[in-house]
């Protein structure tokens, strides 16, 4: 496989949101892991949030192509849940790129923990400093895939994003935040979410 397209979209539901639609969300989301063009997708309330923005929930997704990716998009089935799900959206944002390397565990085990970090970058910075901040947040761990975003429609400017996994949520606990350190000049804003994969229908 010559490449890995991840995909990220954040969720916000509505403070009054039922909680059966709620689940019905999550359900339906995760049932679009069997369109054809999908590598994997898992859906989940967000676990863990680090961010000004009150999202809930998350789904993460991988691709081999960005023609799969909008094949996945325009989707009937994808295009059925949205439409389901929107009432209760309050907000909602998403970020793209191409994986720096393909992952080599594509689907995570259910149980263990999605971390996924997106940085606003200041509006000054150099494409060469974007490589730089893309660097160190691959110094943080070994199993990551960290890209610049490349559909800025619905990112809120949130331009560089990575996505780690983690055996359970001790191991996270005891994982050191080096990116704030040494490369938050260049940083505007970060968002900082963990979620448990959950074990496969």
């Amino acid at each position: 496989m010559s490449q890995i397209i991840e995909h990220i979209v954040l969720f916000k539901v509505k403070d009054d949101a039922d909680s059966d639609k709620i689940d019905a969300m999550v359900n339906g989301l995760n049932s679009l892991a069997t369109i054809d063009q999908v590598l994997y997708l898992s859906a989940a309330p967000i676990h863990r949030l680090s961010s000004t923005s009150a999202f809930t929930h998350v789904l993460h997704s991988r691709y081999r192509s960005k023609e799969d990716l909008s094949a996945y998009v325009a989707h009937p089935d994808h295009l059925r849940v949205v439409e389901a799900t929107m009432p209760i959206w309050e907000d909602i944002m998403s970020v793209d790129w191409i994986a720096d390397q393909v992952p080599r565990v594509l689907k995570p085990p259910g149980g263990s923990v999605t971390k996924v970090t997106l940085l606003k970058v200041k509006e000054n910075v150099t494409d060469e400093t974007k490589k730089e901040i893309m660097e160190v947040v691959k110094e943080e761990s070994r199993e990551i895939s960290v890209g610049e975003n490349f559909s800025p429609a619905r990112a809120k400017g949130f331009s560089i994003g990575s996505v780690a996994y983690f055996k359970d949520l001790g191991e996270v606990e005891a994982h050191e935040e080096l990116v704030k350190e040494k490369v938050g000049g260049y940083v505007e804003d970060t968002i900082v979410v963990e979620f448990l994969v959950p074990p496969p229908s």
